[in-house]
């Protein structure tokens, strides 16, 4: 089921609210209908002003009793108004499967910073409490708008490290007692650590637990899941490396208030990945969502269903991006393990992290995961080229088409050890280079089938006819794109351009900075957006009474006159984001005439019809030959991603096991 961004009524509220409304104007119009003007009639010693009066009163304890919902139901139409005005399109899947009533947890993966919570509070009819880091809590601007949306600050680890003196080597192995020796130089152990701190190798964002500190030069670290790959990653035992600090946080106080609210039939939204990120999979996932829910069940018997949220971001970083917001099937804690939970130990951490590889693989069935950014452009590309030109397809079956092609590819390595015939890596090659061609000329695929439909309707047999209407088909496209220009051009300058420029410089220095200090982050995509949005929300209004204030020294306008002006930037600012836009899609259908003025760019793009054409065959081939080997995946109709994602974790844990025995 696939819906549109709903608004914050539904349809039969709003068609209440109108009724309402208009009801109220017929009884304002008419005296004889008014219950206020029949009531002081019939009693002439109450005046009109002590009816006010009281009214004023009732609608001041209704707001301060209703404060919080009031300004979360205001917050949330506000950022309806911000994902309007920086999201093209913003479409939503799965809404079905979020429990209307009673607690929830909903978990989402990370991918667009702050934008990220303010998509699924946009997007869901449920009043979510979202855990925010303490850092950002405190933030201008974040910091207030999360204590809006009813936010609870937790303090990360990552927030409070440090650098530890000396450096470190570490054995490769780990000892019977499932430890891992470290051995120190110029270190300081026992001052610098305690029993149960992390500390963090270098390019790396895993938290290792100290076991026990011996000395200032020698300590164990706990063998965990994802240790000993971490190790791996580094020059140890020959060579020194340097470490970060994590501090151990007590989170007590944040475990109470987060139970308080499920306790009471609200709503927590986690990311569990501890950060944003712009990678293309997912970051290992934090404990903290099992224990809140194996909490939860053991305090108020209450087994809160973890519904998984997939944020999918199309240019998440650009202005006027897309986005699909995916909800996913609960998933639920097996009732029979809480007395394993409540054993603690071993069999505590057992059946939390059986519960976290539960929650991961759920998460992973609502967004499309791929190993790096070459095989996200190679599947984006097969993706296209597979399905039938002049369909569009709805927002589901993109999400479905993007997984299968994902998991797909996930399991033909996997099937042939991580090392493809030549046959699929030039087929590979192939479509990096038809996407690169794609982009060397500023045009999109779909363009591309417009130009061997043009070849084909104007070729040799072209009647006069269709080349006159071709003709005026670009003329057409021309007119509309100087008219739109020169009626946006003046409110764009004035509103939008400053704003543009200066908060485009600021998003890129937050993004350097950000990179700069993280260890998962690529390129630092994620935070863009964001710090973006941040600007505008400060800048605009600002800009606003810059102008409002040069109107009132400089011109000779009136108060009203002045109002209307003022009252009227934020719909040219609008109007202008909107008219750019529609002048943008006739630059794009432009863009391939203009090109072929260019002699060099004509012969590649008189090519590309040619090139489509062979890697589209190309790719259906190798499909056909290769899908059945993939089974449901292929075949197929509804799937459930929840359990093919299990199954190729599986292989891909089962494959791992074997390369290490062959090593």
């Amino acid at each position: 089921m696939v819906e549109k961004r709903e608004s914050m009524l539904s349809e039969l509220d709003y068609t209440k609210a109108q009724l309402i409304f208009f009801y109220i104007i017929v009884l304002l119009s008419l005296d004889v209908l008014n219950p206020v003007k029949i009531f002081l009639h019939v009693f002439p010693a109450i005046s009109p002003l002590h009816i006010a009066t009281l009214a004023i009163g009732c609608m001041a304890y209704t707001f301060i009793m209703n404060l919080r919902p009031l300004i979360y139901f205001s917050t949330k139409v506000f950022f309806h108004s911000i994902l309007s005005i920086f999201f093209n399109d913003v479409q939503v899947v799965g809404r079905e499967n979020i429990p209307k009533y009673g607690p929830v947890i909903f978990t989402a993966n990370h991918a667009n910073q702050f934008m990220d919570g303010l998509m699924i509070m946009c997007t869901c009819q449920r009043t979510i409490s979202y855990l925010v880091a303490e850092k950002s809590w405190y933030r201008p601007v974040i910091g207030h708008l999360a204590w809006a949306m009813g936010g609870v600050p937790v303090k990360r680890a990552q927030d409070s490290a440090m650098k530890g003196s000396g450096s470190i080597t570490v054995a490769t192995e780990p000892a019977d007692d499932d430890v891992i020796h470290v051995v120190g130089k110029g270190t300081k152990f026992s001052t610098e650590l305690k029993v149960a701190d992390k500390i963090r190798f270098p390019k790396s964002a895993l938290g290792i637990k100290v076991a026990s500190i011996e000395n200032d030069e020698a300590m164990c670290l706990k063998v965990e899941d994802g240790v000993l790959d971490a190790i791996a990653t580094q020059p140890f035992p020959d060579d020194y490396v340097t470490f970060d600090i994590l501090p151990r946080i007590d989170q007590k106080d944040v475990f109470k208030n987060v139970l308080e609210k499920l306790a009471s039939g609200g709503t927590i939204g986690i990311f569990p990945e501890g950060g944003s990120h712009d990678r293309t999979d997912l970051l290992p996932l934090k404990v903290g969502v099992a224990l809140i829910a194996y909490s939860e069940l053991e305090k108020d018997g209450i087994n809160v269903p973890i519904v998984p949220v997939g944020l999918n971001y199309f240019r998440a970083h650009r202005f006027r991006g897309k986005a699909t917001v995916e909800f996913g099937s609960p998933t639920y804690i097996e009732p029979g393990t809480l007395k394993d939970y409540q054993k603690g130990g071993a069999d505590k951490r057992r059946v939390c992290n059986s519960l976290l590889t539960r929650i991961e693989n759920s998460m992973r069935s609502v967004i499309v995961s791929v190993p790096d950014y070459d095989t996200m452009q190679v599947i984006h590309a097969a993706r296209r080229l597979y399905r039938e030109d002049g369909i569009t397809q709805t927002a589901e079956e993109r999400q479905d088409m993007g997984r299968r092609f994902a998991e797909g590819y996930k399991r033909m390595l996997l099937s042939v050890n991580g090392e493809p015939p030549k046959e699929w890596l030039d087929l590979q090659s192939r479509l990096l280079a038809y996407q690169k061609e794609l982009t060397a000329l500023g045009i999109r695929d779909y363009q591309v089938v417009g130009l061997d439909y043009e070849e084909a309707e104007l070729g040799d047999g072209q009647s006069k006819g269709e080349t006159v209407l071709h003709r005026m088909n670009i003329v057409g496209h021309i007119t509309h794109l100087l008219f739109i220009g020169m009626l946006a051009a003046l409110p764009a300058m004035l509103l939008n351009l400053p704003v543009g420029l200066a908060s485009r410089i600021y998003s890129n220095r937050k993004r350097k900075a950000a990179l700069a200090a993280s260890k998962v982050k690529v390129k630092g995509y994620d935070v863009m957006l964001s710090e973006r949005v941040l600007c505008s929300i400060v800048l605009v209004p600002t800009l606003w009474v810059t102008y409002a204030a040069l109107l009132f020294f400089f011109t000779n306008l009136d108060g009203p006159a002045l109002a209307v002006c003022v009252t009227s930037f934020p719909l040219f600012s609008y109007w202008s984001i909107m008219a750019a836009e529609s002048g943008m899609v006739d630059v794009k259908d432009l863009r391939p005439y203009v090109m072929k003025l260019i002699p060099s760019a004509r012969r590649r793009l008189t090519a590309l019809p040619a090139t489509r054409k062979a890697l589209r065959k190309d790719l259906r081939k190798m499909i056909r030959l290769i899908g059945p080997t993939l089974g449901e995946l292929y075949y197929g109709k509804q799937l459930d991603w929840q359990k093919i994602t299990l199954e190729t974790r599986k292989m891909t844990s089962s494959t791992e096991l074997e390369s290490k025995k062959d090593e």
